[in-house]
Protein backbone atom coordinates (compact mmCIF):
# COMPACT_ATOMS: atom_id res chain seq x y z
CA UNK A 1 0.00 0.00 0.00
CA UNK A 2 1.17 3.64 -0.86
CA UNK A 3 0.83 6.06 1.53
CA UNK A 4 2.44 8.81 3.10
CA UNK A 5 2.51 9.19 6.65
CA UNK A 6 0.00 11.40 8.76
CA UNK A 7 1.50 14.75 10.00
CA UNK A 8 2.94 14.36 13.48
CA UNK A 9 0.72 16.02 16.99
CA UNK A 10 1.49 19.44 16.73
CA UNK A 11 2.33 19.82 12.94
CA UNK A 12 0.80 22.53 11.19
CA UNK A 13 -0.73 21.89 8.26
CA UNK A 14 -3.27 24.34 6.11
CA UNK A 15 -6.47 23.65 6.32
CA UNK A 16 -7.75 22.94 2.88
CA UNK A 17 -4.75 20.06 2.67
CA UNK A 18 -6.12 19.23 6.32
CA UNK A 19 -9.78 18.57 4.28
CA UNK A 20 -7.89 17.22 1.01
CA UNK A 21 -6.05 14.59 3.07
CA UNK A 22 -9.42 13.10 4.59
CA UNK A 23 -10.52 12.31 1.38
CA UNK A 24 -13.35 14.78 1.03
CA UNK A 25 -12.14 17.07 -1.68
CA UNK A 26 -9.11 18.27 -3.62
CA UNK A 27 -7.60 21.60 -1.98
CA UNK A 28 -8.80 23.71 -4.52
CA UNK A 29 -12.21 22.49 -3.99
CA UNK A 30 -11.69 22.88 -0.04
CA UNK A 31 -10.58 26.46 -0.39
CA UNK A 32 -14.15 27.11 -2.19
CA UNK A 33 -15.78 25.39 1.04
CA UNK A 34 -14.03 27.56 3.29
CA UNK A 35 -15.14 30.47 1.58
CA UNK A 36 -18.33 29.30 1.63
CA UNK A 37 -18.81 29.13 5.17
CA UNK A 38 -18.88 25.40 5.54
CA UNK A 39 -16.20 24.44 7.40
CA UNK A 40 -15.33 24.77 11.58
CA UNK A 41 -12.84 24.14 13.01
CA UNK A 42 -13.03 23.43 16.73
CA UNK A 43 -16.35 24.58 16.54
CA UNK A 44 -15.60 27.99 15.08
CA UNK A 45 -16.53 28.69 11.99
CA UNK A 46 -13.49 29.76 9.66
CA UNK A 47 -13.83 31.85 6.30
CA UNK A 48 -9.57 32.53 6.08
CA UNK A 49 -7.56 31.53 3.60
CA UNK A 50 -4.25 29.85 4.63
CA UNK A 51 -5.30 29.01 8.21
CA UNK A 52 -3.20 26.00 9.79
CA UNK A 53 -4.24 23.53 11.62
CA UNK A 54 -3.22 20.60 13.76
CA UNK A 55 -4.39 17.03 13.92
CA UNK A 56 -5.52 17.59 17.59
CA UNK A 57 -7.83 20.24 16.70
CA UNK A 58 -11.42 19.36 15.13
CA UNK A 59 -12.37 20.28 11.63
CA UNK A 60 -15.55 19.79 10.40
CA UNK A 61 -17.47 20.29 7.09
CA UNK A 62 -21.26 20.73 7.31
CA UNK A 63 -21.08 19.27 10.63
CA UNK A 64 -19.54 16.36 9.16
CA UNK A 65 -16.04 15.72 11.33
CA UNK A 66 -13.03 14.77 9.19
CA UNK A 67 -9.85 13.02 9.56
CA UNK A 68 -7.20 13.18 7.43
CA UNK A 69 -5.70 10.11 6.23
CA UNK A 70 -2.75 8.62 4.61
CA UNK A 71 -2.97 8.52 0.85
CA UNK A 72 -3.83 5.15 -0.77
CA UNK A 73 -3.87 4.32 -4.35
CA UNK A 74 -5.46 1.10 -6.11
CA UNK A 75 -5.72 0.01 -9.69
CA UNK A 76 -9.05 -1.90 -10.15
CA UNK A 77 -9.49 -4.02 -13.12
CA UNK A 78 -13.68 -3.81 -12.93
CA UNK A 79 -16.30 -6.08 -14.23
CA UNK A 80 -18.96 -6.15 -15.86
CA UNK A 81 -22.16 -5.59 -13.84
CA UNK A 82 -20.60 -3.54 -11.11
CA UNK A 83 -21.40 0.08 -10.06
CA UNK A 84 -18.95 2.94 -10.03
CA UNK A 85 -19.98 4.67 -7.14
CA UNK A 86 -19.31 3.89 -3.26
CA UNK A 87 -22.47 2.88 -2.43
CA UNK A 88 -25.89 1.55 -4.14
CA UNK A 89 -29.65 1.94 -3.12
CA UNK A 90 -30.73 -1.05 -4.51
CA UNK A 91 -28.09 -3.71 -3.75
CA UNK A 92 -26.18 -3.60 -6.61
CA UNK A 93 -22.68 -5.13 -6.49
CA UNK A 94 -20.37 -1.29 -6.75
CA UNK A 95 -16.75 -1.56 -6.79
CA UNK A 96 -16.31 -0.70 -3.20
CA UNK A 97 -17.59 -4.33 -3.08
CA UNK A 98 -14.68 -5.27 -5.19
CA UNK A 99 -11.70 -3.89 -3.33
CA UNK A 100 -13.57 -4.70 0.10
CA UNK A 101 -10.59 -5.81 2.49
CA UNK A 102 -8.10 -3.95 0.42
CA UNK A 103 -7.35 -0.99 2.64
CA UNK A 104 -8.94 0.37 6.06
CA UNK A 105 -8.73 4.03 4.61
CA UNK A 106 -11.67 4.96 2.97
CA UNK A 107 -10.92 5.63 -0.99
CA UNK A 108 -13.26 7.31 -4.18
CA UNK A 109 -12.99 6.21 -7.68
CA UNK A 110 -11.22 8.31 -9.69
CA UNK A 111 -13.92 9.06 -12.42
CA UNK A 112 -16.50 6.50 -13.88
CA UNK A 113 -16.99 3.43 -15.94
CA UNK A 114 -20.64 2.55 -16.70
CA UNK A 115 -22.11 -0.69 -15.41
CA UNK A 116 -21.16 -3.38 -18.23
CA UNK A 117 -17.75 -1.67 -18.68
CA UNK A 118 -15.07 -3.29 -17.41
CA UNK A 119 -11.29 -2.84 -17.13
CA UNK A 120 -9.06 -0.39 -15.49
CA UNK A 121 -10.50 2.22 -12.73
CA UNK A 122 -7.96 4.07 -9.92
CA UNK A 123 -9.53 4.53 -6.78
CA UNK A 124 -7.89 6.80 -3.97
CA UNK A 125 -8.58 9.60 -1.08
CA UNK A 126 -5.58 11.77 -2.56
CA UNK A 127 -7.96 14.59 -3.88
CA UNK A 128 -5.91 17.02 -5.55
CA UNK A 129 -4.82 13.76 -7.59
CA UNK A 130 -8.39 12.82 -8.49
CA UNK A 131 -9.19 16.03 -9.19
CA UNK A 132 -6.40 16.70 -11.68
CA UNK A 133 -7.12 13.25 -13.54
CA UNK A 134 -10.80 14.12 -13.78
CA UNK A 135 -10.30 17.33 -15.19
CA UNK A 136 -9.95 17.69 -19.15
CA UNK A 137 -7.03 20.54 -19.07
CA UNK A 138 -4.96 17.80 -17.82
CA UNK A 139 -5.63 15.60 -21.15
CA UNK A 140 -5.40 12.03 -19.42
CA UNK A 141 -5.00 9.66 -21.94
CA UNK A 142 -7.48 6.58 -21.84
CA UNK A 143 -7.62 3.62 -24.51
CA UNK A 144 -10.36 1.51 -24.50
CA UNK A 145 -10.35 -1.67 -26.34
CA UNK A 146 -14.32 -1.84 -28.34
CA UNK A 147 -16.31 -4.80 -29.87
CA UNK A 148 -19.08 -3.10 -32.06
CA UNK A 149 -22.27 -4.60 -33.16
CA UNK A 150 -20.74 -4.85 -37.18
CA UNK A 151 -17.07 -4.18 -38.41
CA UNK A 152 -16.54 -0.33 -39.30
CA UNK A 153 -14.93 0.49 -42.72
CA UNK A 154 -11.43 2.12 -42.47
CA UNK A 155 -13.18 5.29 -43.27
CA UNK A 156 -15.65 5.07 -39.75
CA UNK A 157 -12.16 4.34 -38.21
CA UNK A 158 -10.35 7.19 -39.48
CA UNK A 159 -13.47 9.62 -39.10
CA UNK A 160 -12.87 8.96 -35.35
CA UNK A 161 -9.62 11.09 -35.00
CA UNK A 162 -11.35 13.33 -37.75
CA UNK A 163 -14.08 14.15 -35.41
CA UNK A 164 -17.70 12.36 -34.17
CA UNK A 165 -20.39 15.47 -33.84
CA UNK A 166 -22.08 14.76 -30.59
CA UNK A 167 -24.91 16.12 -28.45
CA UNK A 168 -22.43 17.79 -26.34
CA UNK A 169 -20.15 18.96 -28.85
CA UNK A 170 -17.38 17.28 -31.32
CA UNK A 171 -15.67 14.62 -29.99
CA UNK A 172 -12.24 13.00 -31.14
CA UNK A 173 -10.23 10.30 -30.93
CA UNK A 174 -6.19 10.58 -30.11
CA UNK A 175 -5.38 7.28 -31.87
CA UNK A 176 -7.37 4.48 -33.27
CA UNK A 177 -6.51 0.90 -34.04
CA UNK A 178 -8.22 -1.51 -36.27
CA UNK A 179 -7.62 -4.99 -36.59
CA UNK A 180 -7.46 -6.86 -40.02
CA UNK A 181 -8.03 -10.55 -37.85
CA UNK A 182 -11.09 -8.94 -35.88
CA UNK A 183 -12.81 -6.52 -38.22
CA UNK A 184 -15.42 -6.04 -35.40
CA UNK A 185 -12.58 -5.13 -32.68
CA UNK A 186 -10.67 -2.10 -32.49
CA UNK A 187 -8.86 0.46 -29.92
CA UNK A 188 -9.38 4.12 -28.89
CA UNK A 189 -7.38 6.78 -27.15
CA UNK A 190 -9.07 9.65 -25.90
CA UNK A 191 -8.51 12.44 -23.65
CA UNK A 192 -12.05 13.00 -22.82
CA UNK A 193 -14.04 11.88 -19.85
CA UNK A 194 -17.50 12.30 -21.06
CA UNK A 195 -20.74 10.27 -20.10
CA UNK A 196 -20.71 7.02 -22.40
CA UNK A 197 -18.35 9.04 -24.80
CA UNK A 198 -17.29 5.93 -26.41
CA UNK A 199 -20.09 4.23 -27.12
CA UNK A 200 -21.75 7.34 -28.62
CA UNK A 201 -19.54 7.88 -30.84
CA UNK A 202 -19.86 4.13 -31.98
CA UNK A 203 -23.57 5.12 -32.25
CA UNK A 204 -23.33 7.66 -34.24
CA UNK A 205 -22.43 4.85 -36.80
CA UNK A 206 -25.50 3.73 -36.72
CA UNK A 207 -24.18 0.43 -34.19
CA UNK A 208 -23.79 -0.26 -31.15
CA UNK A 209 -21.08 -1.19 -28.56
CA UNK A 210 -21.27 -4.85 -27.81
CA UNK A 211 -18.20 -4.76 -25.59
CA UNK A 212 -16.13 -2.05 -23.70
CA UNK A 213 -13.14 -2.32 -22.24
CA UNK A 214 -10.90 0.27 -20.51
CA UNK A 215 -7.31 -1.04 -20.88
CA UNK A 216 -5.15 1.89 -20.31
CA UNK A 217 -5.75 5.15 -17.99
CA UNK A 218 -2.73 7.61 -17.52
CA UNK A 219 0.17 5.32 -18.59
CA UNK A 220 -1.13 2.39 -16.51
CA UNK A 221 -2.39 -0.98 -18.00
CA UNK A 222 -4.11 -4.13 -16.40
CA UNK A 223 -0.69 -6.59 -16.91
CA UNK A 224 -1.26 -8.85 -14.13
CA UNK A 225 -4.67 -7.67 -12.69
CA UNK A 226 -7.21 -10.30 -13.90
CA UNK A 227 -11.21 -8.91 -13.62
CA UNK A 228 -11.94 -8.37 -10.25
CA UNK A 229 -8.97 -8.54 -9.18
CA UNK A 230 -7.11 -5.20 -7.87
CA UNK A 231 -3.36 -4.03 -6.58
CA UNK A 232 -1.59 -1.09 -5.07
CA UNK A 233 0.37 1.59 -7.10
CA UNK A 234 3.91 0.97 -7.08
CA UNK A 235 5.87 4.09 -5.67
CA UNK A 236 7.29 5.09 -9.19
CA UNK A 237 3.75 4.74 -10.50
CA UNK A 238 2.23 7.38 -7.70
CA UNK A 239 5.40 9.71 -8.85
CA UNK A 240 4.46 9.32 -12.57
CA UNK A 241 0.67 10.23 -12.15
CA UNK A 242 1.36 13.15 -9.65
CA UNK A 243 4.10 14.47 -12.15
CA UNK A 244 1.88 14.09 -15.10
CA UNK A 245 -0.33 16.34 -13.64
CA UNK A 246 1.94 18.73 -12.70
CA UNK A 247 1.40 17.74 -8.99
CA UNK A 248 4.65 17.40 -6.63
CA UNK A 249 5.93 13.65 -5.84
CA UNK A 250 5.36 12.65 -2.13
CA UNK A 251 8.67 12.12 -0.53
CA UNK A 252 10.58 9.64 1.62
CA UNK A 253 9.40 6.47 -0.09
CA UNK A 254 10.15 3.56 1.68
CA UNK A 255 9.52 -0.30 0.17
CA UNK A 256 8.14 -2.96 2.78
CA UNK A 257 6.79 -6.14 2.19
CA UNK A 258 2.80 -7.08 3.11
CA UNK A 259 1.49 -10.47 4.02
CA UNK A 260 -0.67 -12.06 1.11
CA UNK A 261 -4.24 -11.32 1.50
CA UNK A 262 -5.97 -14.25 1.57
CA UNK A 263 -9.50 -13.63 1.53
CA UNK A 264 -11.33 -14.61 -1.87
CA UNK A 265 -11.14 -14.24 -6.02
CA UNK A 266 -11.38 -10.48 -5.43
CA UNK A 267 -8.50 -10.02 -3.40
CA UNK A 268 -4.79 -9.72 -5.07
CA UNK A 269 -1.80 -10.93 -3.73
CA UNK A 270 0.86 -8.38 -4.19
CA UNK A 271 3.92 -6.48 -2.28
CA UNK A 272 3.03 -2.96 -0.88
CA UNK A 273 4.99 0.20 -0.59
CA UNK A 274 4.31 2.84 2.47
CA UNK A 275 5.14 6.62 2.27
CA UNK A 276 6.30 7.64 5.87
Amino acid sequence: MSLRSIPKKGELIRLNKFIAQSGLCSRREADVRIAKGEVTVNGKLVTEMGLKVTMEDKVEVEGKALNPEPPVYLLLNKPKNTITTTSDEHGRNTVMDEIEHATGYRVYPVGRLDRNTTGMLLLTNDGDLAYRLMHPSYKVRKTYEVVSERALTDDELAGFQKGIPLDDGVAKAHKVQGFADAPNWFQLSVFEGRNRLIRRMVEYYGTEVTKLKRIQYAGLDLKGVPPGRWRFLRDKEITDLRVLVKLKPLEKVVTVKKAALNNSKKKSVKSVSSFI
